[in-house]
C-alpha cells in the first residue's frame, strides 16, 4: 500500500497480564508504565472510577511520548476494579485486607469492570469504553483463603484474584469476556480501533522462530 506505516501500539501498564493477552493475540506492545496515583481519583461508582484510571493514564504516556513521522502511535490505558457489595475493591492494603475480602467473596457475585482508554497521538482522537463481567466465586475455605493470599498474587491484583493464575481455582466461572477479569478485553480493544478507523488486525505481529525479531504485518495510512 502506497503512502502507509506501521502502526505502534503502547501500553500504558505494568501488568504482564495485560503485555500476555495481547502478545496471545498477535499484538507486541511497548510498555510504558504511567506512574498515575490512582488515589487521586474518587467516585462511587465503579465503571466511573476505571474509565477516569484508564484515561488518566493513557494522557501521561501520551505526555511523555515523542512520536515519529514514520509510525502512526497509539496509546492503551486500562484499568480495573471490582464491584461487590455496594462497594468498589481495588488490589487489598494488605493480606489481612484480602482474607476479609474473600471471606465475604466466597459463594457469592461480584462485577469485574474494566476501563480502556485509547488514544491517537498523532491525529489527537480517542476512544473509549468500559467492559463489565460477572464473576462467582467458589465457596472456598478457610485454609484455601489463607494458602491463597500467602502466595501474594491476590494483593497485587484489583478484587484480590485472578482468572488467570493461582485463583482461576477459586471462581465457579465468569458471564462475558474473560479477558475483561484479566485487565483487557481484547473484543472492546477491536470495536475502539474501529471508532478510529483502524482494524485489529493492522496490529498484528509474526515473531521470527527463536522469537528474536518482530515483524510488522499491518501497515496504516499516517
Amino acid at each position: 500500500m502506497p503512502n502507509s506505516i506501521p502502526l505502534r501500539l503502547v501500553l500504558a501498564s505494568a501488568s504482564p497480564a495485560r503485555r500476555k493477552l495481547l502478545h496471545a493475540a498477535g499484538i507486541e506492545p511497548d510498555v510504558l508504565v504511567s506512574g498515575v496515583d490512582e488515589s487521586q481519583v474518587v467516585t462511587e461508582r465503579a465503571e466511573d472510577l476505571c474509565l477516569e484510571l484508564a484515561r488518566l493514564k493513557a494522557q501521561a504516556v501520551v505526555g511523555r511520548l515523542r512520536p515519529s513521522p514514520d509510525e502512526r502511535t497509539l496509546v492503551l490505558g486500562c484499568d480495573s476494579v471490582l464491584a461487590f457489595d455496594g462497594e468498589i475493591f481495588g488490589k487489598p492494603a494488605d493480606e489481612a485486607d484480602a482474607v476479609a475480602r474473600w471471606e465475604r467473596m466466597r459463594g457469592r457475585s461480584g462485577v469485574l469492570h474494566t476501563g480502556h482508554c485509547l488514544i491517537d497521538v498523532v491525529h489527537e482522537s480517542r476512544a473509549e469504553a468500559v467492559a463489565s463481567t460477572i464473576v462467582r466465586f467458589a465457596d472456598v475455605s478457610d485454609d484455601e483463603i489463607a494458602a491463597y493470599v500467602a502466595t501474594g498474587e491476590p494483593l497485587a491484583v484489583a478484587g484480590a484474584f485472578t482468572i488467570d493464575g493461582l485463583g482461576g481455582a477459586f471462581l465457579d466461572g465468569v458471564d462475558g469476556d474473560p479477558g475483561t477479569v484479566i485487565g483487557l478485553s481484547l473484543p472492546l480493544l477491536r470495536r475502539l480501533l474501529g471508532e478510529l478507523d483502524l482494524r485489529i488486525i493492522d496490529l498484528w505481529t509474526k515473531v521470527a522462530a527463536g522469537g528474536q525479531t518482530v515483524e510488522a504485518l499491518g501497515t496504516v495510512q499516517p
